[in-house]
């Protein structure tokens, strides 16, 4: 069964540029490495809390000026996803410096991530 990372980051509106170079490198050493796929998404309506839900960026408590996105990278088991993260922590230690971690285009201490096990899908 399919096994997927997720991820929620708060990115400043003034760094989507910058955020988006980063994600297009990021995304073709993950796929180079054997993930299945690849997305970043940026939100774009949060109108749907008008049916009784809560919004989005009020629950990732988006401060104005930041834009929400939802990311996901698939692969095709956790054992998959273990191995083929490994690999992509060395390129990506020999990609960013020490310098570069820390002027990120978004505040590390702002993003959620986790492993889903797909209980329902492909």
């Amino acid at each position: 069964m399919a096994y997927v990372d997720g991820f929620i980051l708060l990115v400043p509106k003034k760094n989507r540029k910058e955020y988006k170079k980063m994600a297009e490198e990021g995304k073709r050493t993950w796929l180079k490495h054997g993930a299945i796929d690849y997305q970043e998404c940026r939100m774009d309506d949060d109108t749907r809390a008008k049916y009784g839900t809560l919004s989005f960026a009020k629950m990732v408590k988006a401060k104005a000026g930041e834009e929400v996105w939802l990311s996901y990278i698939v692969y095709k088991s956790k054992g998959d996803r273990a191995r083929i993260n490994k690999l992509v922590m060395k390129e990506m230690e020999t990609m960013y410096s020490e310098k570069d971690m820390k002027n990120m285009p978004f505040k590390m201490n702002r993003m959620s991530v986790a492993g889903f096990a797909v209980e329902v899908g492909k």
